[in-house]
C-alpha cells in the first residue's frame, strides 16, 4: 500500500495505492492518523483510483479514520472509487458516511 498526499486550498486529498487489507491495514493507518493530524485543511477527498483490492478489514481502518475526523468536524468523501472499491461501498453504506463526489 502506497498512500500519497497534498493539501490544496484547505483540502487534504489523498491517493491509496494498492491493497487495503489485513496485512497492509495497521501501516495504512498509522500513515493516514499521521496525515489527517494536520490543522491546515477543512475536508478530506480520498481518491479510491488506484485501490485495487480492500476488504472488511480495509473497510474497518476508513471508518475508523472517518470517527476520528467527525470528531473534529472534517468531512471525508471518496472520489474515482475502482469497479472494486465502488461495489464494496455501495453494498456496505459507506457512501452515508463518505459520500462520493465527482
Amino acid at each position: 500500500m502506497t498512500i500519497k498526499s497534498k493539501v490544496y486550498n484547505n483540502t487534504l486529498y489523498v491517493l491509496l495505492c494498492g491493497e487495503l487489507d489485513e496485512h497492509s491495514a495497521m501501516h495504512t493507518r498509522i500513515t493516514l492518523d499521521n496525515v489527517f493530524s494536520g490543522d491546515d485543511f477543512n475536508q478530506i477527498i480520498i481518491d479510491l483510483s488506484e485501490l485495487e483490492f480492500m476488504d472488511s478489514t480495509g473497510i474497518g481502518v476508513l471508518i475508523g479514520r472517518y470517527k476520528k475526523m467527525k470528531d473534529r468536524h472534517i468531512p471525508i468523501y471518496i472520489c474515482n472509487p475502482s469497479k472494486h472499491a465502488e461495489k464494496i461501498f455501495k453494498m456496505t453504506g459507506l457512501y452515508e458516511i463518505m459520500p462520493k463526489i465527482v
